[in-house]
């Protein structure tokens, strides 16, 4: 290598630590903390919402087709990856879900980028919440389609976005159950504003299926949308399900668009099929769960009331997720760490993970923790917790009177007008 081509490497790598150093000033730097499988940890932080990831019914099934067929798929679906534990589970979340067809994917975020990119026609505009997750985000910016960022969960900017656009099609893209804060998008409205402009309607039910809706069938179903001709959902099967993977489901022929030009999933190597079997035997547990997801709602119920009553600013949650305010990075960091220490896992969420450039921990309600670990968990949560986040007033959100910012250019607020991404 000759001594410019070192120098320029010597630069890049200098940089890098520049700007490390710069989010380690901010309050930003992360860290792998790797678990071992006999962990004690009582964990407020991860996403199995119904303790089914180690269900001895789930296992059993991931561990008879591990056996039946090796360690992974051994290629893509379209080439030999495609099994019948695929095509099996793919039946069961179109019946789930009551759609006409579903195709799971490797991940939820190769899901979303593949749903996107698949609505997208010439000239379509794309309508996104600000509080969108990345995987959406990045699905609006890859497809190359104008997006407009609308306030979040605001009905009248959707509406007005659409009018804007007379005669093109369009695709208003939200979650169900938001990631960072755990509210719920008013689909319904969000349903009725979409058709009245003749525009699709793309839900992200990652964060509501197994949790919400007749069975656990989601946010969509709950709205009574499951089915519709104009809604296509996408979930991951790594949350509820305890799994890993994702779906997209909604009439056939999207779905049939999908497998034959979806390259997120024609150039990508299929799930595991012990995966695939292991995530079905799931989805029969969680649609016969309604007590487990009874157990969710008091439980998020429960940490709200107590962490309120401390203080703290919580969310209100309308599935299993329960945001705290904290009060910079700094202080999330320390506060999780704190709690680590005590042996509670919980969320620290900081920019750019935030919607809105504030941070907070994020605590998912798992139905899989004994009763005594989540009280003693809560306690705490409290007893760490920053004096300047004990200020805030119990019961309202801290960043409620800042007005939204946005996630797909974090730190910058929401438009209240259009804004291009992409052309």
């Amino acid at each position: 290598m000759s001594a410019g081509r070192d120098v320029t490497v010597a630069d890049w790598l200098a940089a890098l630590d520049r700007r490390a150093a710069l989010r380690a000033k901010a309050g930003l730097t992360r860290t792998l903390r790797p678990r071992t499988a006999g962990d004690t940890v009582v964990d407020l932080a991860g996403n199995d919402y119904l303790g089914l990831a180690t269900h001895p019914e789930v296992t059993a099934a991931a561990a008879r087709a591990l056996a039946a067929y090796g360690l992974g798929a051994t290629g893509s679906r379209l080439v030999r990856g495609s099994t019948d534990a695929h095509h099996l589970l793919e039946d069961a979340l179109a019946d789930w879900l009551g759609t006409d067809r579903a195709l799971v994917f490797s991940s939820g975020y190769l899901a979303n980028l593949a749903a996107v990119r698949g609505l997208v026609q010439p000239r379509t505009l794309l309508v996104s919440d600000a509080h969108n997750h990345a995987s959406l985000i990045d699905g609006c910016r890859i497809s190359g389609a104008e997006t407009v960022v609308t306030p979040h969960a605001d009905v009248a900017a959707v509406a007005a976005a659409l009018a804007a656009a007379p005669g093109r099609p369009a695709v208003v893209v939200t979650e169900s159950v938001f990631s960072v804060d755990g509210d719920l998008a008013p689909l319904a409205e969000l349903h009725a504003v979409a058709r009245r402009y003749g525009a699709l309607l793309l839900v992200d039910d990652a964060h509501a299926l197994g949790v919400t809706g007749p069975e656990g069938a989601g946010g969509v179903a709950a709205a009574g949308l499951a089915g519709e001709p104009d809604v296509v959902v996408t979930a991951t099967l790594s949350k509820a399900l305890g799994g890993a993977g994702g779906v997209v489901a909604g009439p056939g022929e999207f779905v049939r668009h999908l497998v034959e030009t979806g390259r997120t999933f024609i150039f990508d190597t299929a799930p595991p099929p012990a995966v695939a079997a292991g995530v079905l035997a799931a989805v029969r547990l969680a649609r016969a769960g309604d007590a487990l997801r009874a157990e969710l709602a008091e439980r998020a119920a429960r940490a709200v009331g107590r962490l309120g009553a401390a203080g703290l600013a919580v969310s209100a949650p309308d599935a299993a997720v329960v945001s705290v305010t904290a009060p910079g990075p700094e202080a999330a960091t320390g506060w999780a760490a704190d709690c680590r220490e005590r042996g509670v896992a919980v969320g620290c969420f900081r920019p750019p993970s935030t919607p809105d450039s504030r941070s907070r921990l994020r605590l998912t309600i798992s139905a899989g923790v004994a009763r005594a670990d989540f009280e003693r968990a809560l306690d705490v949560i409290v007893a760490c917790a920053p004096v300047s986040a004990r200020t805030r007033i119990p019961g309202r959100l801290a960043w409620d009177a800042a007005g939204p910012e946005c996630a797909h250019e974090p730190g910058l607020r929401a438009p209240q007008s259009r804004t291009k991404e992409g052309s």
